[in-house]
């Protein structure tokens, strides 16, 4: 079990311009970057879980507050939530009811010290979708964070747009019956722009799901990797453009 007293707390610093080469991720079973909301009060687990989990693959933002916490949840495009119940500002029952009534889906596990029957009901009913007692095994937690993400996510494993076909199994890309040779960082911008296809991927989205860094860093690496993948996409300026510009926002691809 987790000694909660005796946990270090870690910080990690996102100022590094990102490229292939200084950006390097554990590979999970997830093919895309999965970002994950940590709200809890106790330093030493809040620490423990961000760095254990970026040790897995993922990518975590984490906050004491909240309220702050809230604010994170609706202005930020999770893959999963994991809250507090008893906390500063708002406690996690009200960040869950808040973050529902906007008809927000992504999944929330609660990991608190509340541990009857009844608290347990009661944060289910308030749209948790997962609840773990304090204290807790690292190893249980993670395995229910994949089962609640592969429930999400749905193991899709072929993506398409238009004439264009991602295996995500093989990390084969073919556009018609030409395969393209993508690098593994291109790869990975395309797949998250396919995935939010009609939806406007703003640039601050993409650097943080693609690269794992924060809108405080540059983010004109986004623009040279987008002409690289319309270069490889439409080599000879003949074929329909699929990703386009939103001037002063991101990217969007369509398939009509």
């Amino acid at each position: 079990m987790i000694d909660t007293e005796r946990l270090p707390f870690i910080t990690f610093a996102h100022n590094i311009l990102p490229t292939d080469e200084t950006i390097c991720i554990k590979e999970n079973e997830f093919e895309q970057l999965m970002r994950i909301l940590i709200v809890e009060d106790e330093k030493g687990i809040s620490g423990f879980l961000k760095d254990g989990l970026e040790e897995e693959g993922f990518a975590v933002d984490f906050t004491a507050d909240g309220r702050k916490g809230l604010e994170l949840a609706l202005s930020n495009d999770y893959d999963l939530l994991i809250f507090d119940w008893m906390l500063p500002g708002l406690s996690g029952i009200e960040i869950c009811r808040e973050f529902r009534k906007l008809n927000k889906t992504a999944p929330v596990i609660f990991l608190t010290a509340r541990d009857t029957v009844q608290d347990v009901v009661f944060g289910l009913e308030a749209g948790a979708n997962d609840y773990i007692k304090k204290p807790f095994e690292f190893d249980e937690l993670l395995a229910r964070i994949r089962v609640q993400l592969k429930t999400r996510t749905g193991e899709q494993s072929i993506l398409t747009l238009c004439d264009i076909e991602m295996n995500l199994d093989t990390h084969r890309v073919f556009r018609g019956s030409k395969e393209l040779e993508l690098t593994p960082k291109e790869f990975s911008l395309l797949e998250f722009l396919i995935r939010n296809k009609g939806k406007v991927c703003t640039r601050t989205n993409i650097i943080e799901h693609v690269w794992d860094i924060h809108f405080g860093s540059d983010t004109s690496v986004i623009d040279v990797y987008i002409n690289f993948l319309r270069k490889k996409l439409n080599p000879t300026g003949k074929q329909k453009e699929l990703i386009h510009t939103i001037r002063g926002v991101g990217y969007i691809t369509r398939d009509e």
